[in-house]
């Protein structure tokens, strides 16, 4: 993409001071130091400034400016992302939806909310839990993590094996493009007539619009829930077992696997109280009570028969919170394990999961940096935390290059090299290696269609940004660029 270079004058800093309310917009270099990067620390870049709009048609006008403007513009939720997709432009603007934070309507007789981007995830589930509903996304950050992030990483959760991601659960949202427009997609049911925009929308990392409203599906509560903790002698084991589980035709609403060193980790943090086992296997069905009782009864049966060295079952709503507070807090807890950590996100077959851990073992012996694996088992999602120290010259960027193998695994594996933390600024030169150039010209065209100045959340996902009107192949350099008036990023 190409801008002029500083862009971001006084004039037009007074222009967005006119369009949104006092106090909304933040120029100093002080304030903005809070926006310089995601949940993804490594990758850091200051805003040319940040507005704080508290309605959509502040957002409108922010917008309808940069349009006009040629400012690049990029939307941030609460900053919880970890792939650099809220990444500010440094001759850009930086929209923080933190404001827009009111669960707008509540219809429980049509199960579904709808809320604006700012309302957090678990929020959601705490409005509607006196009625017997629940939202059932539910990423581990689900305490600080925007619906408008959701809705933009198409987030997932533990409990995505049986309930599916964020796009299975939106039915409708409002947006502003990015010439400042502002349109309607889907609607108050699943599967609304015409093209699928909504579905184009959910999970495009903030770079065709902003969304401003979202209207989510509710789901009443099963009737009942066992959750099963059980401790092996090694993730091979824990492995064989969740291949079985599901061998038998058993979908539960949850398989997550930990192993030594996230489980030392959570243990230094939260105190779950994990068996001291070199894997522990987390399964969660749910439903009519008659079902998940037989059905208990056979993963139970399964976890004993592949090695499990301990079976724990949570009696009662508190031990099962203590379960998941253990694995919840698996990210976070590695800074009690190690000064730095960076996570990656992939996805592998399920049968595949062996393979690609033993690779990863391997690659922990060759590169002398600890890794701790903590993933969604049941649909191969895999979260390996590679752990380093950034006041030893040299190590950040060898903890960069041991996340990128293990992406190279997964694509060689037959997976992706995201499940739900995105591409963002982070992987994007890793998408020609999963997609040809004939993918990619076919996505960039749909990004036209939606951003044809290219302004919205501009060098994020795609490996070589081009211009709309530049024909696919190798980049060439535009006539500006050689004149030195513009530069490409």
């Amino acid at each position: 993409m190409l801008f002029s270079r500083a862009v971001i004058a006084a004039a037009f800093l007074d222009e967005l001071a006119r369009v949104t309310g006092p106090g909304s917009l933040l120029r100093e270099p002080a304030d903005l130091l809070t926006y310089e990067s995601d949940a993804l620390v490594h990758l850091q870049r200051t805003p040319g400034a940040v507005v704080l709009p508290a309605s959509v048609e502040e957002i409108q006008a922010v917008v309808r400016l940069c349009h006009q403007r040629g400012v690049p513009f990029v939307a941030r939720g609460h900053g919880t992302g970890l792939s650099g997709g809220a990444l500010p432009h440094e001759d850009g603007v930086l929209i923080g939806l933190a404001r827009l934070n009111r669960i707008l309507h509540v219809d429980i007789p049509n199960l579904r909310v709808t809320v604006e981007p700012g309302v957090t995830n678990l929020e959601i589930t705490k409005r509607v839990a006196p009625s017997g509903c629940y939202y059932a996304p539910d990423p581990s950050s689900q305490v600080v993590c925007s619906i408008g992030g959701n809705v933009a990483e198409n987030s997932g959760g533990a409990h995505c094996l049986k309930y599916g991601f964020t796009v299975h659960h939106v039915l409708g949202v409002e947006a502003v493009l990015p010439n400042g427009e502002l349109i309607h997609l889907g609607g108050s049911v699943l599967d609304a007539p015409g093209l699928d925009l909504l579905g184009v929308i959910v999970g495009s990392e903030g770079t065709l619009a902003v969304v401003t409203k979202a209207t989510l599906r509710l789901l009443r509560r099963p009737e009942a829930m066992l959750t099963l903790l059980a401790g092996f002698e090694s993730i091979d084991a824990a492995g064989e077992a969740v291949s079985a589980i599901i061998g038998c035709g058993i979908v539960p609403a949850a398989v997550e696997m930990m192993d030594r060193l996230t489980i030392d980790a959570a243990e230094a943090a939260v105190h779950p109280h994990f068996p001291p086992t070199n894997a522990v296997l987390i399964v969660e069905l749910d439903g009519p009570r008659i079902e998940v009782d037989e059905l208990f009864g056979t993963v139970e049966a399964v976890c004993r028969r592949t090695g499990a060295q301990t079976v724990e079952i949570a009696n009662d709503p508190a031990e099962r919170d203590r379960i998941w507070r253990g694995r919840k807090a698996a990210f976070a807890a590695m800074g009690r394990v190690s000064p730095n950590y960076y996570v990656q996100d992939g996805v592998v077959p399920r049968t595949k999961l062996p393979e690609v851990l033993r690779r990863i073992r391997d690659l922990e012996a060759r590169s002398g940096l600890r890794i701790g694996n903590v993933f969604h088992a049941g649909d191969g999602n895999l979260h390996p935390l590679i752990c380093y120290d950034e006041t030893v010259p040299g190590q950040a960027e060898h903890a960069e290059r041991v996340a990128s193998e293990i992406l190279r695994y997964c694509i060689d594996a037959g997976g992706a090299i995201t499940g739900e933390h995105g591409v963002g600024a982070d992987k994007k030169a890793y998408m020609a290696e999963m997609f040809s150039a004939r993918d990619l010209d076919a996505m960039q065209l749909v990004r036209c269609a939606f951003d044809p100045t290219g302004i919205c959340n501009p060098g994020k996902v795609f490996p070589t940004p081009r211009l709309c009107g530049e024909v696919p192949g190798p980049y060439r350099q535009h006539p500006i660029e050689r004149a030195g008036l513009a530069e490409r990023f």
